[in-house]
């Protein structure tokens, strides 16, 4: 998307349904926009419009209610992103080793500016259907406070390894595992165990998808604006 279009949409505005049960400030939301997006002929995908704003801001939308804390991970000239008002969190390794180390940036922005933060939720910036209590589920997954497993979103289509929850406390261990050469993000996670918690699909616009759908392709972001100008949103 040109440059010139990238603060053409309008501030966000968080989601707040009536079901929401309010932020939780011990953990931090993290959106991971830090991918190359090479099947979406490269670029900033998280910045294609839909629906009259970003995808990105869709994204943000839904998460921040969920969440004492939300940052963006992404590398390179952070003001593309400035109409979000996020604070941007880059990779702290080089190279590009992959989803891992976003979730690794955010574990140790957490750390640094949300001393309270016991854990960050992840979120792809192309899955602008999260589900309005994916943060709640997700805690409820990992009691007692404390444990050291990784709850992961699941739907009908597998695990979403990226959609996950984290706790901060494996931030050194994680980035040892990604100095060592290690990129495949279930086999670390499963190190700590991984703790499925499942979601249905969601129904927008004429169509049923699945709730983590995201856009990799320009095929899949034209079949978002259908359901999105369906809704009217």
């Amino acid at each position: 998307m040109p440059r010139s279009n990238r603060s053409a949409f309008p501030a966000v505005t968080l989601d707040r349904p009536a079901s929401d049960d309010g932020a939780r400030p011990s953990i931090t939301g993290v959106v991971l926009a830090g991918g190359l997006s090479r099947r979406m002929g490269g670029g900033d995908k998280g910045l294609a419009d839909l629906g009259g704003r970003s995808m990105l801001a869709h994204v943000v939308a839904r998460l921040g209610p969920q969440v004492g804390t939300l940052v963006l991970n992404a590398n390179g000239d952070p003001a593309r992103f400035a109409s979000l008002g996020l604070p941007v969190a880059a990779d702290t390794l080089p190279d590009f080793p992959g989803p891992l180390a976003g979730v690794l940036a955010g574990m140790r922005w957490a750390l640094r500016h949300t001393p309270g933060a016991t854990h960050i939720v992840t979120v792809s910036a192309d899955a602008p259907l999260i589900p309005h209590d994916l943060v709640a589920r997700l805690a409820a997954a990992l009691a007692p406070p404390g444990a050291t497993a990784i709850a992961v979103a699941q739907s009908d289509s597998g695990l979403h390894p990226v959609i996950a929850m984290w706790p901060v406390a494996l931030a050194d261990d994680l980035e040892s595992a990604l100095r060592d050469g290690l990129r495949q993000v279930r086999r670390w996670m499963d190190r700590h165990g991984a703790v499925p918690v499942t979601f249905p699909s969601v129904q927008r616009g004429s169509r049923v998808f699945d709730p983590f759908f995201n856009a990799n392709t320009p095929e899949d972001l034209a079949l978002l604006r259908t359901a999105f100008a369906e809704d009217g949103a």
